[in-house]
């Protein structure tokens, strides 16, 4: 057998249904192999979106996305996507070719040490250098890439390998399971938070497991304790319950920290430092259960006082097993901040100018979205309004990155949510700077026949670092820019282009658009021009009041 039809053999094994990326010359014996099998190729047209692609799978799955580039420049494409998988939790495998290793007359043409350039950005790196290690190679590869905490790993087939004779059998999956915490760890937790007059819970990104989902909601129903959600744990819980107190994200002085502040006891189901931080921690000050599969990372902002080691699903269930509601639990101060907050979020929700205020456009995407619907944001000012102002009310259904915070994810990202969810609404929401940065997959989009609405908020700015620029008292200068006409451009790869003219068209172009089949951008031109008052000040000044 040719040491490529093991190696698809052994990606048929892990269950690999895509491979997105973009072939070269060294991965062709591979390319032959795939072509025989029931993997399907996405090709795309740069390897950083095929990255995050394959990250985006993983995130959407729990299996591990795969991803192929070349040598040299092709791999060298996929460092982004890489970090992004990496700091994001994401399980992602990335495989890519390069020169014979045993004899070659190419000299050094193209090749870069790719192992050594991953070995920093991955849990686990490899270059493949005999066929027989095929087998134990990728399932070593897929095993940590699934494993608590996720994230990226790396092998490179090397061309003479490919094409190389084997006998090799394919690996079997081995059953796992993950280790628990143990009981003073439950009983330590369970008497802090009983011993609490304002226990509050905190649900970051790693708690986003369908059956930790089902736990933490067991957890809030049977305790009546209110919850908060970070960036990357909107969903986890839904976030219309009278018990949510609103999302961080802002590290400090939204409403939702004047509840951080009032808490004594913070049950931390998830978070870890590679997030931007929800609060921080000072010394003296409030005390943090830190419940996650693995002890944290202490940090200035970060040192928890109380940690509950293992799988988090199970960590919860026995805190859920073991706690009773406390008569003298008080969480009246919680309920003024969700008040106070709903009043805020809601008061600009209608705003009718043109271009449209953030705050109204995130309220009408709210409005349309179904439960199951999904967003699948670039990074960008936008991030911030929709985190706080959109409340999810399923398990990723909000895709943002608060790790890496890459820019250029937002329509690959939705583009992998199309594939795994067809029978969803997917919308990728996208600003003019970060859109631009992978725009050319609009082709891949069109020509997988996808059926795939993208959000344009147009402000000829790179907006995010105009708001920092203005929060630290500098004058507006190097960020703005010209956008091609983006209907035009929408059409010139086959999709559907649209722009609305006024604030109230949205919502009715948003269902056209979804019930139309096919690729559609919507141009909309946004108003930001009072983010640093009410990012910076407004919000500050309200709930500093509180």
């Amino acid at each position: 057998m040719k040491a490529s039809d093991l190696f698809v053999q052994a990606l048929e094994s892990e269950g690999v249904e895509f491979i997105f990326g973009i072939p070269g010359e060294e991965n062709l014996d591979l390319l032959d192999s795939l072509s025989r099998s029931s993997i399907r190729l996405v090709l795309t047209r740069h390897e950083q979106a095929a990255g995050f692609m394959a990250a985006t799978y993983g995130r959407l799955t729990g299996k591990a996305g795969v991803c192929l580039s070349t040598l040299g420049p092709g791999a060298t494409n996929l460092v982004t996507a890489a970090a992004y998988a990496q700091l994001g939790g994401m399980p992602m495998v990335m495989l890519t070719g390069q020169k014979p290793v045993k004899t070659s007359k190419q000299g050094q043409f193209q090749i870069v040490d790719i192992v050594d350039m991953m070995r920093p950005l991955t849990k686990y790196t490899r270059q493949i250098v005999s066929g027989g290690n095929i087998p134990s190679r990728i399932r070593e590869a897929f095993r940590l890439a699934e494993e608590e905490r996720p994230g990226a790993t790396h092998l490179e087939l090397p061309e003479d390998i490919a094409r190389e004779d084997t006998d090799e059998p394919v690996l079997p999956q081995s059953m796992a399971r993950r280790p628990v915490a143990e009981e003073k760890s439950i009983r330590a937790a369970v008497k802090r938070i009983e011993q609490a007059r304002h226990p509050l819970l905190l649900v970051g990104a790693a708690a986003n497991r369908r059956l930790t989902c089902r736990m933490l909601r067991r957890l809030v129903e049977r305790t009546g304790i209110p919850f908060v959600t970070t960036q990357m744990g909107k969903g986890v819980l839904d976030e219309t319950d009278p018990l949510f107190l609103g999302n961080a994200a802002l590290s400090d002085d939204d409403f939702v920290h004047r509840a951080f502040d009032k808490a004594d006891v913070i049950i931390n189901v998830g978070h870890d430092v590679i997030e931007k931080p929800p609060f921080f921690m000072t010394p003296g000050g409030v005390e943090v259960i830190h419940v996650n599969f693995n002890s944290a990372s202490v940090d200035p902002v970060y040192f928890p006082q109380v940690e509950v080691i293992g799988d988090i699903a199970n960590s919860v269930w026995q805190i859920e097993e073991q706690i009773s509601r406390q008569t003298h639990w008080d969480f009246a101060r919680f309920m003024e901040v969700r008040s106070a907050l709903i009043q805020h979020i809601q008061a600009d929700a209608s705003d009718d100018r043109f271009p449209i205020y953030p705050q109204r456009l995130v309220a009408d995407i709210r409005e349309f979205m179904p439960d199951n619907g999904i967003i699948a944001l670039d990074n960008g000012i936008y991030k911030i309004w929709f985190a706080r102002n959109y409340p999810a009310k399923q398990p990723n259904t909000v895709l943002l990155d608060n790790a890496l915070a890459s820019m250029g994810a937002g329509l690959p990202s939705a583009m992998a949510a199309r594939l795994v969810y067809p029978e969803r609404k997917v919308m990728a929401i996208c600003g003019d700077g970060g859109f631009m940065m992978n725009s050319q997959e609009l082709e891949t989009a069109v020509r997988l026949g996808m059926h795939l609405v993208v959000v344009i908020l147009r402000d000829d700015s790179y907006g995010m670092i105009k708001w920092k620029q203005a929060h630290m008292g500098f004058e507006n200068f190097g960020m703005d820019f010209d956008n091609p006409d983006f209907v035009k451009y929408a059409e010139s790869y086959g999709a559907e282009g649209h722009r609305i003219s006024t604030e109230d068209e949205l919502i009715p172009l948003l269902e056209k658009c979804h019930a139309t089949p096919g690729v559609h951008v919507i141009d909309v031109p946004v108003d930001y021009s009072d983010n640093d008052r009410i990012l910076n000040n407004e919000i500050a000044e309200l709930s500093e009041k509180l």
